[in-house]
């Protein structure tokens, strides 16, 4: 049977694979997935939380509340990325020193 450790430590595993993402940020495009992972990551704690809690489903709930947020939240990082690359040609944040002309 798996217990909560182990989703503790797969959670753990993904928030650290999206802070180094975040971290090393080649493009906006790779920063956006960082910010997915650590989302998920806390999401996954939610949810194994909740599984353990026999009583209610609170971490279920707010695990889907987590989700629609994350894929709001996502929609609109990607339209501002699609703005600043038509604008700028590039969507490297280091390269981007100037957004207002």
């Amino acid at each position: 049977m798996i217990n909560l450790t182990d989703f503790l430590i797969v959670s753990a595993a993904l928030f650290c694979v999206g802070v180094y993402m975040i971290v090393s940020k080649r493009n906006a495009i790779q920063i956006l997935i960082g910010i997915e992972l650590m989302l998920n990551a806390a999401i996954l704690n939610l949810v194994a939380f909740g599984r353990y809690d026999k009583i209610n489903n609170t971490g279920q709930v707010f695990a889907l509340f987590a989700i629609v947020l994350a894929a709001a939240t996502t929609a609109v990082a990607l339209a501002i990325i699609l703005n600043v690359y038509r604008r700028y040609k590039t969507i490297d944040p280091g390269e981007i020193n100037k957004l207002r002309d």
